[in-house]
């Protein structure tokens, strides 16, 4: 039996974008849950992978999309998620986490079979994120109280289709190691 790796998806984040204002009062909620899924995957011994937007900077790097972020307006929403010295990072470009980047590869290395899909944004990445996962045959597990979402109605029907259609455990956080 493999790991179990705790995805953060795109909340290394300036909120510099056109669905800003309709995505973050959802962020503030999500950021405390995971705060704590955080430490509870580190404090278990869980791989820590980062897989964040780039922006269209392609010369850039992790550090400096943190270091951006956390010199926006919206920095403490971002200071408690930073990524620690043993957490991955995986530049991405597209919605999925796996489209066009390492993280199959890195998973795979990591003998992981068990990915937790945090972050944002529920009905968009999150949702792509799900279902590339389920098609390279890893289990999937989405805490609904950790995912960040622009229009509730499309992240209820996006928790939905990952729950039926791609067998993802959809449920809170405090049953995530339960």
């Amino acid at each position: 039996m493999g790991k179990t790796a705790l995805i953060v998806i795109d909340m290394i984040n300036t909120y510099d974008h056109a669905d800003a204002e309709l995505l973050l009062p959802s962020v503030e909620t999500v950021v405390p849950v995971l705060t704590e899924l955080l430490e509870r995957a580190r404090r278990d011994g869980a791989t820590v992978i980062y897989v964040n937007d780039n922006f269209g900077e392609w010369r850039s790097h992790h550090g400096e999309l943190l270091d951006r972020a956390l010199s926006g307006p919206h920095a403490a929403l971002v200071r408690p998620l930073r990524p620690n010295d043993s957490s991955l990072f995986v530049v991405k470009a597209r919605h999925s986490a796996f489209f066009q980047t390492p993280l199959d590869h890195v998973l795979h290395e990591q003998d992981v079979d068990r990915l937790v899909l945090c972050g944002q944004v529920t009905e968009q990445c999150v949702l792509y994120s799900a279902l590339d996962a389920h098609i390279r045959g890893f289990q999937v597990a989405v805490p609904r109280d950790a995912v960040a979402h622009i229009h509730s109605d499309l992240a209820d029907a996006a928790l939905r289709m990952m729950e039926r259609n791609m067998g993802a455990h959809v449920c809170v956080s405090d049953e995530l190691w339960a």
